[in-house]
């Protein structure tokens, strides 16, 4: 056996579920540090090629990549756990904030709890991207698609899934035209360690059958994850009738589930505004104090929904108690917007690892690969800007997109408290959970005694 104990592997999923703040950037940068640097249950090559199939999907890219892993260790069980953990504790405090916000709209030690969160983030962040980019980055043809990834994205706002295509392409005529710039696999990459990485000794033992494709698993899995998926639907209607708030939200975030590629602030506008106008969930601005309180939760950012879905059933309640209609709402948001999340990974995981050894497939996912660092460092600045800066506007200057601070907005506790915890991953390596804590601690005690 490939020597990971189911019980160790819960555990881990379970921290890194604890510890993933800062959005996608964030939450990436977490796995790849526990998975990759420090416990080598993966390869730096495996943890890439599972994130370009991530960041194709549909859905949050950080909780598939969790569960992606997770099937590779620990087959389907192991799957659903890792990606289960790495949004349970979030949706716990999302739930508890969106209850507090609609009974009291009042949660200052909280927000203040969360205040030394962010800053720390972006050490993690920048440490990713330095991290990543080294690794990826094998060529000045690979950091040019970088940059111009970060330019697209960053200046000109072109859509995420446009890039990730843009950049497949390129990889594909690439490896047929310039194959010194974009070469085919190699041998399994060790990262510097002795030995290689437990997914890598687990193929070598032949311990990584359940990862074959197979026509007869594939239905299975599609029928038994579409009865989840709208299974709970029916029964809604079923009890509560057709029209009712519940089978509502269940229809419409099972149609926002299948469009959410970019993340989540792809799908907010469209989100906010069928929200308050179409359906009359939500009043005008309370999207963003959803946001706020999901960007500074553990989970993926797009748990907003769950807001949502809470505001929407707490105010129409039909047979419920208020909070009773918001626990039901916030749930069967959840359900069906993570649901389809396990169905991409475990029907298309298989024909992604069959697939490795493909040399037109690793050009193409190396060139998205070196796009997706341009991409997570234009997250890291627009969260380094939202972070620092209590307001961060937007300008345009023909077609260039400038996002633009407000000075006046400044935070220099959050400044200082990023400054600190730069210095403390970057040049002390001192560990993640550590800084963390400091931070939330500095925050909290910043927040409470001596103001904002």
């Amino acid at each position: 056996m490939h020597g990971i104990p189911f019980g160790e592997a819960l555990r881990t999923w379970l921290r890194i579920g604890l510890q993933s703040f800062g959005g996608p950037a964030g939450q990436i940068a977490v796995m790849h540090k526990v998975l990759v640097e420090q416990k080598r249950w993966v390869s730096e090559s495996r943890f890439l090629h599972a994130l370009n199939y991530c960041m194709l999907l549909p859905g949050p890219e950080a909780q598939q990549l969790a569960t992606y892993i997770g099937w590779l260790l620990h087959r389907t069980l192991g799957g659903i756990v890792a990606g289960t953990l790495f949004v349970l504790p979030g949706f716990v405090v999302m739930l508890a904030l969106s209850a507090l916000y609609a009974g009291f709209r009042q949660v200052p030690l909280v927000e203040a709890l969360f205040f030394g969160l962010k800053p720390a983030v972006l050490a993690i962040v920048v440490e990713a991207v330095i991290r990543i980019g080294r690794r990826s980055l094998k060529n000045g043809a690979l950091v040019a698609l970088a940059g111009g990834a970060f330019v697209a994205i960053f200046f000109f706002g072109v859509p995420f899934p446009l890039i990730v295509l843009a950049a497949g392409a390129i990889g594909l005529c690439g490896a047929r035209l310039w194959p010194r710039f974009f070469p085919g696999p190699g041998a399994p990459e060790i990262t510097g360690e002795a030995e290689p990485a437990v997914v890598d000794r687990m193929l070598a033992a032949g311990e990584l059958e359940h990862t074959r494709p197979s026509l007869g698993r594939a239905v299975r899995v599609l029928l038994v994850c579409l009865t989840l998926w709208l299974g709970p639907l029916a029964l809604l209607a079923a009890i509560f009738g057709r029209g009712s708030v519940f089978v509502a939200q269940g229809l419409f975030f099972s149609k926002a589930a299948v469009v959410t590629f970019g993340g989540a602030y792809a799908v907010l506008a469209y989100v906010a505004q069928e929200a308050v106008s179409t359906f009359g969930w939500l009043q005008p601005g309370e999207m963003l104090d959803g946001l706020g309180m999901a960007e500074t939760t553990p989970g993926p950012l797009i748990l907003v929904l769950q807001f949502v879905g809470f505001l929407g059933a707490y105010r129409k309640p039909a047979l419920l108690a208020p909070m009773a209609a918001g626990l039901l709402g916030a749930s069967i948001t959840v359900w069906v917007t993570f649901v389809p999340c396990f169905l991409w990974i475990f029907l298309g995981a298989p024909y992604i690892e069959a697939l490795r050894g493909n040399r037109a497939l690793h050009a193409s996912l190396s060139a998205i690969t070196a796009a997706v660092v341009g991409v997570v460092l234009n997250l890291s600045l627009w969260f380094a800007l939202s972070t620092v800066f209590a307001r961060v506007g937007e300008a345009r200057l023909g077609p260039l997109r400038l996002l633009v601070p407000e000075l006046g907005t400044l935070s220099v506790p959050a400044l200082v408290i990023a400054g600190a915890a730069l210095v403390a991953m970057l040049r002390f390596k001192i560990g993640m959970g550590w800084v963390l804590a400091a931070s939330a601690a500095t925050g909290l005690v910043q927040r409470l005694f001596f103001g904002g």
